[in-house]
């Protein structure tokens, strides 16, 4: 698991009090990143498919809507430029018919459940081409603002590493204004 999707899980799982199900492998060499429910005050909860693709390389640091190629996925030239479309993850992290498959074996079905992508930012045109596709965006630079507003100050010891250095970080950049 990389280190921004353990920290996405924490966000989920401290912050937002969501049960988590992390790397759920799927055939074909595909994973899906992160499931979560959301309990409701009524009935049932609220069910969540999030994947993170999180980069600060400069060029291919924001998400765009520029059209998706698996033929350029391929591409080691080319690849990441592809991992960094709205079409990569509806096409590839959403949508793949291993990981439909996989979803429905943990009771997501097409409607039942949200769709999130969490990124470093993204392009103008992004916002509307997700909220067509039924897609939520989050941005990770806010995640981790969120996570350091409520734990900076607070004295909980997390036994969970990821949310523990976070508290640490945030704790320090507080203490250093």
């Amino acid at each position: 698991m990389e280190t921004t999707e353990k920290i996405v899980e924490a966000y989920v799982r401290y912050i937002k009090s969501w049960f988590t199900l992390p790397n759920l492998k799927c055939d074909g060499q595909l994973e899906i990143d992160l499931l979560a429910l959301e309990p409701r005050k009524s009935r049932g909860f609220n069910k969540y498919h999030i994947e993170s693709g999180v980069s600060i390389s400069g060029p291919h640091s924001k998400l765009t809507d520029k059209p998706y190629s698996s033929e350029k996925l391929k591409v080691r030239v080319k690849a990441a430029a592809q991992r960094r479309t709205l079409g990569y993850f509806i096409e590839r992290k959403f949508g793949h018919q291993n990981v439909i498959k996989k979803l429905k074996e943990y009771g997501f079905k097409e409607g039942n459940y949200k769709k999130i992508i969490v990124t470093w930012g993204w392009n103008d045109d992004v916002p509307e081409a997700a909220k067509q596709a039924g897609v939520i965006l989050w941005d990770f630079r806010d995640i981790l603002n969120e996570i350091a507003q409520v734990h900076g100050r607070d004295r909980t010891y997390f036994i969970d590493d990821t949310m523990r250095t976070l508290q640490l970080m945030a704790r320090t950049m507080l203490e250093r204004e």
